[in-house]
């Protein structure tokens, strides 16, 4: 009988540094094994796999809500999918920063997967500066989120003084039991080891919240091996739930966007989230905006080939303004549309 695979979930709300902190893993994973990732997105065009895929990631998404939802069938057919080709040493699973992880842990220790899968520590990173925020402390997701990690990781911590650090410290010591570690790191810098910690049961604070606002998926619309249809030269989703909005579009991978121009669109924008792939005419960048803060990282790639399209997502908790934002996005084309 074939040894059951490890299985850990990195959740955390948004912006939290999830798929850099997976990044990090992948880079340092044993050179001789294989890891997978599921990867689960609250909009509706996938940006993390894009990201996670110049790493050489064995990447499978499920964009559009949370993989939990509907009686977990977008989540096992895709872990099954992603099992059956890649054959994995080790599986992360990484939800929706606006998803509750209770309902991915019960499917992954339930009927089937207990004699393939093995759940080990969940990891919620959080960002410290938002323990006095209001809007993320009292929010229900993000509670539980804590809740249910069995290691809990302080991220950003660069950008952090002295009273976040005594906040986080205050959140640990509230804890009993005790979470099995707690870590303060930079640029999502985890540690592999802290993945084969023990897993223990918790109890949530808000058990019937995520029943009542459930983040259903559409469908896995795009993932980084589709390409967009010939006669399609961009295509725009948007999706609504639990008092948040997402607009995102993927584009054709022969159009190049102006790089200066995104730049300052992107540094001027007030949205809660956006992440981006783009093709820009100098070079393949990721664009990610968080709250008016941009960082900006230029992909290494041998080919255009490698990064099969231009896309950008973008989240808030009001209702997006999408036609002009669309407008925006064509303004810094390259080479306008005739």
């Amino acid at each position: 009988m074939n040894s059951l695979i490890p299985t850990n979930i990195i959740t955390g709300f948004l912006g939290v540094g999830k798929t850099t902190a997976i990044t990090h893993l992948l880079k340092h994973k044993p050179q001789d094994e294989v890891w997978s990732v599921l990867v689960n997105e609250f909009g509706e065009i996938g940006i993390d796999g894009a990201m996670l895929k110049t790493v050489n990631a064995n990447v499978r998404e499920v964009p559009g809500g949370c993989i939990c939802c509907v009686a977990g069938l977008p989540m096992k057919i895709a872990l099954n999918m992603m099992i059956a080709t890649t054959k994995p040493d080790r599986i992360i699973i990484e939800p929706t920063g606006l998803g509750h992880p209770e309902e991915i842990i019960n499917t992954l220790l339930g009927e089937y997967y207990d004699t393939v899968l093995n759940l080990r520590a969940t990891i919620t990173l959080i960002d410290p500066r938002k323990l006095s925020d209001s809007r993320y402390t009292e929010n229900a997701n993000f509670q539980d989120q804590i809740a249910v990690a069995d290691v809990l990781v302080a991220n950003k911590t660069d950008v952090c003084g002295e009273p976040e650090k005594q906040a986080f410290d205050a959140l640990l010591a509230s804890f009993n039991p005790p979470k099995q570690g707690a870590f303060w790191v930079e640029q999502g810098a985890l540690d592999a080891s802290w993945l084969d910690l023990p897993r223990a049961a918790h109890e949530v604070t808000h058990p019937q919240h995520h029943k009542q606002n459930r983040l259903s998926p559409q469908r896995e619309l795009y993932n980084a091996a589709v390409r967009l249809p010939e006669n399609e030269t961009y295509t725009r989703r948007e999706n609504a739930a639990n008092g948040f909005y997402s607009c995102g579009w993927l584009f054709q991978p022969s159009i190049q966007f102006n790089f200066n121009a995104l730049f300052g669109w992107l540094s001027g924008a007030d949205f809660l989230r956006a992440k981006a792939v783009m093709h820009t005419n100098e070079g393949v960048y990721m664009f990610n905006a968080e709250n008016g803060v941009l960082s900006v990282n230029q992909i290494p790639i041998q080919s255009t080939d490698e990064i099969l399209d231009s896309r950008i997502e973008v989240i808030d908790d009001k209702k997006i303004a999408a036609d002009e934002i669309e407008q925006a996005l064509l303004a810094a084309l390259v080479h306008p549309f005739v």
